[in-house]
């Protein structure tokens, strides 16, 4: 399969948020590492934000199928929950520019490339795994809000080093279980 010249745009761009972080993401270092001239990205993304959100679209789908490997393979609902949790908190570890770049609020809101359906996507995943393990009585897509925003907060705390300087604590497990039981409510 042979890569077109947009792809290979997208590939320099994830290597470089990889390799870099996001503050390293311009059109003219993508354009250099993907080999080109540094007007070639124009012709296939008309603003540097509708590159990165296609740069932050292959994080979306890396993230999602983490999820979806982590969570295949357990059977009780409540323990997929926390499953989904170690994985977002740990992709948040180990692609920490991808993370940064994949929330930005400007590319989310521009939606050029259909971003905000990727992101919704996700959120969706946990909408389900959160309705399957909810105690009777509780609003599925409510406390899944809550507690998604409850993960992004311990990852990006984490991310910055004030959960360890706040909690005294580098493993964040308990905090995620206390997040998960919390919100999930009781055990059946």
């Amino acid at each position: 399969m042979q890569t077109t010249l947009q792809d290979r745009l997208v590939e320099a761009g994830v290597d470089l948020v990889r390799r870099e972080g996001v503050e390293a993401l311009s059109l003219r270092e993508i354009a250099r590492r993907a080999g080109v001239s540094h007007g070639a990205p124009r012709r296939y993304f008309p603003t540097h934000q509708s590159l990165l959100g296609a740069i932050a679209r292959v994080g979306y789908r890396d993230l999602g199928a983490r999820i979806a490997a982590v969570v295949e393979g357990v059977a009780e609902p409540r323990a997929r929950v926390h499953a989904l949790s170690r994985a977002y908190v740990a992709f948040a570890q180990a692609e920490r520019g991808m993370f940064e770049l994949m929330f930005r609020h400007d590319l989310l809101r521009g939606n050029q490339i259909g971003l905000r359906q990727d992101s919704l996507t996700l959120f969706d995943t946990l909408v389900r795994l959160v309705e399957q393990a909810l105690a009777p009585g509780r609003p599925p897509r409510v406390t899944a809000t809550v507690l998604w925003a409850n993960l992004q907060g311990i990852a990006q705390l984490h991310l910055w080093g004030s959960l360890q300087l706040a909690a005294g604590v580098e493993d964040i497990d308990g905090l995620l279980a206390s997040a998960v039981d919390g919100h999930l409510g009781p055990a059946a």
